[in-house]
């Protein structure tokens, strides 16, 4: 547990061994928001650290003009899926 002073601009400066225990240095950002009256300091993830955590999901051995057309399929069927949904909970007859 730290003291931190806040000064006049609203400003606090968090402490070393928390900054390194967090993985902050002076380029990166963090997200800053409050639960049950306190205020929670989380690191923004690096985009580049998401580099190729789908890649077990990837369409593989096919040309990619059929992995366009295949994603443009999915998407087109999830727009359908989504409007069907929405009128169900409208109560609206659904057409096919």
């Amino acid at each position: 547990m730290y003291t931190v002073t806040i000064t006049s601009q609203g400003q606090i400066t968090i402490p070393a061994k928390v900054r390194k225990t967090l993985g902050l240095s002076k380029s990166k950002k963090a997200i800053v928001k409050v639960e049950d009256n306190k205020v929670i300091v989380e690191p923004v993830p690096d985009i580049m650290s998401l580099a190729g955590i789908l890649h077990h999901r990837a369409i593989k051995n096919k040309p990619i003009d059929e992995i366009i057309k295949l994603e443009k399929e999915a998407v087109g069927k999830a727009i359908i899926e989504n409007y069907h949904k929405k009128l169900k909970r409208m109560g609206l007859p659904i057409h096919k």
